[in-house]
């Protein structure tokens, strides 16, 4: 706890270590415990809340983000063929200034595990998120049908979620999911997310090529939702719901 101390939260940050603030009299607090990082732009790294034990933290951390990058640009792309649009389109909305975070969380073991979230019933505010699973202890769900699935752990793989700004880009035709996460009553489990998310100062908006008679524009526009976001979370509820027309 002294080591992680080194690192805590400040006053209305969202970078460093620690929870969730408490903004509300009834939030209910996730069963977690985080490590928030700003991985790009690199000048604004907040390379205080950077661990320094273990020594090539940053090392791996900056190599994994480099190589995210390059998956985010493959993805994207992929997406964006797939709905027979200009491969670059989700890019170009994304913008030459758009960011990557990453979440490291711990999720303790809880004997009354029937009664805590790890993470309560959300979607991604990002673009695009890659999660990096615990090894060995499930507790990713997904929603479907108002019903809850695990998600498996595949070894050596990454889990791309579709975030709800590509959801408002694609006009719908891709779903950001939610997701929620539950808690082990006898193992401790660890996960790493890493956010993509789009220029804060760029619109983002169904783009041209999706929206048409039969299917209309079904999202507004939105600048800065991340900025948005996070009292809608913190509330149980989903900004995208807001968005919609």
């Amino acid at each position: 706890m002294e080591e992680k101390q080194k690192y805590a939260k400040e006053v209305e940050s969202r970078e460093g270590y620690g929870s969730d603030m408490v903004s509300a009299q009834n939030q209910v607090q996730d069963w977690n415990d985080r490590l928030v990082l700003s991985l790009i732009p690199e000048d604004q790294r907040q390379l205080r809340f950077w661990p320094q034990n273990p020594a090539n933290f940053m090392e791996i951390i900056s190599e994994y983000t480099t190589n995210l990058q390059q998956m985010t640009a493959v993805v994207l792309k992929a997406m964006a063929m797939s709905l027979n649009l200009d491969d670059h389109c989700f890019l170009k909305k994304c913008g030459v200034g758009a960011r990557m975070g990453s979440r490291f969380n711990f999720y303790p073991p809880c004997s009354r595990y029937d009664l805590v979230l790890g993470l309560k019933p959300h979607s991604d505010s990002s673009a695009i998120t890659f999660v990096l699973q615990d090894t060995e202890v499930e507790g990713l769900q997904i929603l479907k049908d108002d019903q809850w699935f695990r998600v498996p752990i595949i070894p050596e793989a990454l889990l791309i979620n579709i975030g709800d700004q590509v959801e408002i880009m694609s006009n719908g035709m891709f779903k950001s999911p939610v997701h929620r996460v539950v808690i082990n009553p006898e193992r401790e489990r660890l996960s790493l997310a890493v956010f993509y998310h789009p220029d804060p100062d760029n619109e983002i908006e169904p783009l041209d090529g999706l929206v048409n008679e039969t299917r209309p524009r079904l999202y507004k526009k939105v600048r800065n939702y991340v900025g948005h976001f996070l009292q809608y979370y913190l509330q149980g509820k989903r900004l995208i719901e807001d968005m919609k027309i």
